[in-house]
């Protein structure tokens, strides 16, 4: 008689995204990050758990952090953990355990009174992965919208903060992601044909269409409607891009946009270093440590590790994992994270 599989499915519902990642046996075997914009209606997260159930198939536990809580349809994170959780418990079919971060896992009834820990744990639970499997690191997760950094060291997580008003006074979380963020929110002016011009403070363009003009942007990785609904395409991008600066895309030539482009990445780029400079101070006697770069931004981390003149290490290269799912696994880290890391529990 065959053993019965030891399938755990680790889930990170955010406000933007649902990451699911199912392990066998200790291995990822499927990873998936569907779409779930909270904002616009909870019906989108039921949507997503209904299309997600497939990878729950067999389980013996299911595993959750979240972000979500966040999402402005809530009055307060608390109101928001609460509204998650009877989600989980209504439409994730099986065992669920909640990840509370600093107090571990717990069954969902204990979590609400464990509100402070279990709001945006998720970063917490990749690091511990790292810090549990890569020795001293530079731990940097960088989603659509945000980016963590985090010191592994000695076999375990070393942070200042630990809510997110905290982190983001520390420098462990930056609000800049690879593909949502706003192009006014990376800069307030740029320059245009040697002048500096001030951009349009309008939701014209994202950081996803200066990293699609420049060709880095997987297509299944910007799973969020353009900021002007239409086409994700390089020339679509350039288009929006143009309006951030008040032009047309006839205004420029092409690689006068690129450059444009690669400008902004550039800014992003910098605003993610100075916190990494910041935060990975803990390391400064240990040049070797390197950078473990997990999320869809990982191209900037890579460039970040340089930078900082560390090796770089994809997330993907720690983890136990087919490799078909390898690569979708590291981008939903803190999913994956979850999976391998609640192998033991009951």
């Amino acid at each position: 008689m065959s053993k019965e599989k030891n399938i755990v499915v680790g889930c990170d519902i955010g406000g933007a995204h649902l990451k699911i990642a199912r392990a066998e046996d200790g291995r990822i075997v499927e990873a998936l990050t569907l779409a779930t914009p909270i904002w616009l209606g909870l019906d989108r997260l039921i949507d997503a758990a209904r299309a997600a159930q497939p990878l729950f198939a067999g389980s013996r536990l299911n595993v959750f952090t979240m972000t979500g809580e966040l999402s402005d349809i809530f009055p307060s994170r608390e109101a928001g953990i609460a509204s998650l959780l009877g989600i989980v418990t209504e439409h994730f079919r099986g065992k669920a355990l909640i990840y509370a971060g600093r107090s571990g896992f717990v069954a969902p009834d204990k979590a609400a009174a464990l509100a402070a820990d279990v709001a945006s744990a998720n970063w917490h639970a990749s690091a511990a992965f790292v810090a549990k499997h890569a020795g001293d690191a530079l731990f940097v997760d960088m989603g659509s919208t945000t980016t963590d950094l985090l010191v592994a060291q000695g076999g375990r997580v070393v942070h200042d903060g630990y809510t997110d008003a905290e982190r983001l006074a520390t420098g462990e979380l930056v609000y800049t992601g690879f593909t949502r963020s706003a192009l006014i929110g990376v800069a307030s002016a740029a320059p245009v044909k040697g002048v500096m011009s001030p951009l349009m403070n309008e939701y014209f363009a994202t950081i996803a269409d200066v990293h699609r003009i420049l060709g880095v942007l997987d297509e299944n990785d910007d799973k969020q409607p353009a900021a002007d609904g239409q086409a994700k395409t390089a020339a679509g991008s350039i288009a929006r891009l143009a309006r951030m600066v008040g032009r047309d895309a006839s205004d420029l030539t092409r690689p006068e946009w690129r450059e444009l482009a690669r400008w902004f990445s550039e800014q992003q780029l910098r605003t993610v270093h100075d916190a990494a400079f910041r935060v990975a101070g803990r390391l400064a006697a240990d040049s070797a440590a390197p950078v473990v770069g997990a999320g869809i931004g990982r191209w900037q981390i890579g460039r970040l590790a340089e930078r900082m003149e560390r090796p770089f290490i994809d997330f993907a290269e720690l983890i136990a994992a087919s490799d078909d799912a390898r690569s979708e696994a590291s981008s939903a880290a803190p999913a994956a994270a979850l999976a391998l890391l609640a192998q033991d529990k009951d």
